[in-house]
């Protein structure tokens, strides 16, 4: 297998990362949190550059391309820290109308979840649910739910749902274990682009802070940190960008499933210690409210618990 980025996917990357630039800085995303028109206003912009229709055909003015190329796209709102139920409208575009052309924002739920709890429930307009028998359709207006006061991450807003109907059928069994394996790899791919920015982030801090006349990058103990950053975010992009090709390839498809399990539990992995890293270098400002390193922290502990925890998920490899 041939894991270098070709000329296109590249392009499609970058122009993503382009779009994000200016768009969701640290100020900029404080002020979405307080601010759900701002977040669907980068919601069309995201749609506008096809983010929701990169899975459709072209005959349904989609882009076609692959999970691979989905992967890396991916990365980059992870790295930016895009707000909104990314994965989950991206799974839902052609099943749901309006989905991929973002004029609806569509949200999810594993009804199979010991605790179900809808991130986003004030910003979606539709909610599809996945469980052993396939996926569904479901009316918002006839869940329960509260919304938590304080989310652990203030730009992801959670409903927790006490009463969830079923609802109506859209998709078979076979279809959610894809949304499963899909929203998982997608979801590591998220992780890698936060573990990404946290390194990235750690590195400029550490060239800049100066403590007894020197970098405090010079000093060999916060070296060690940033390499070990660095090697968890590379092993994790090589594990989310493999697990995207085994989905493309049917002949892969035996290994999928535990591709995709590695790539999520790699991911969380450096996800969630890069950013507690990113926070050490920082010190004590790391994280106070100003600083984006505790944004980068909080992000990254909600996607680990999103399509599959590392427990449920090591179950499944090797229970």
């Amino acid at each position: 297998m041939d894991f270098t980025p070709t000329t296109d996917q590249d392009l499609l990357q970058q122009t993503v990362r382009q779009m994000l630039t200016g768009t969701c800085s640290t100020a900029q995303l404080r002020e979405m949190i307080d601010k759900p028109e701002l977040r669907r206003r980068l919601w069309n912009q995201l749609a506008d550059t096809g983010v929701f229709s990169l899975r459709l055909d072209e005959a349904d003015d989609g882009i076609g391309f692959g999970c691979a190329e989905a992967a890396m796209v991916f990365e980059e709102l992870g790295s930016a820290l895009v707000p909104g139920p990314l994965v989950w409208s991206h799974l839902a575009a052609g099943p749901v109308r309006g989905a991929a052309d973002g004029t609806r924002i569509v949200g999810g739920i594993d009804r199979r979840d010991r605790v179900l709890l809808i991130e986003h429930a004030d910003l979606i307009d539709d909610l599809v649910v996945i469980d052993s028998d396939g996926i569904w359709s479901v009316d918002l207006g006839e869940v329960v739910l509260t919304m938590a006061t304080q989310p652990i991450d203030p730009l992801t807003t959670i409903g927790v749902v006490s009463h969830l109907p079923q609802g109506t059928q859209i998709g078979d069994h076979q279809q959610a274990v894809e949304w499963q394996q899909i929203g998982a790899v997608l979801t590591a791919a998220q992780l890698v682009g936060v573990a990404s920015a946290a390194t990235a982030l750690a590195v400029e801090y550490a060239k800049q802070r100066q403590q007894f006349g020197r970098a405090v990058g010079s000093f060999q103990a916060i070296k060690h940190i940033l390499a070990d950053m660095l090697a968890r975010g590379e092993v994790a992009r090589a594990a989310s960008r493999s697990a995207g090709v085994h989905l493309d390839d049917p002949e892969l498809a035996p290994l999928a499933a535990r591709a995709a399990a590695v790539a999520k539990i790699v991911a969380t992995e450096a996800g969630v210690h890069n950013t507690k890293d990113c926070i050490q270098v920082h010190g004590g400002i790391g994280f106070t409210w100003e600083a984006h390193p505790q944004l980068l922290a909080k992000r990254a502990q909600v996607l680990a618990a999103s399509f599959g925890t590392v427990d449920l998920l090591a179950d499944s490899l090797f229970g």
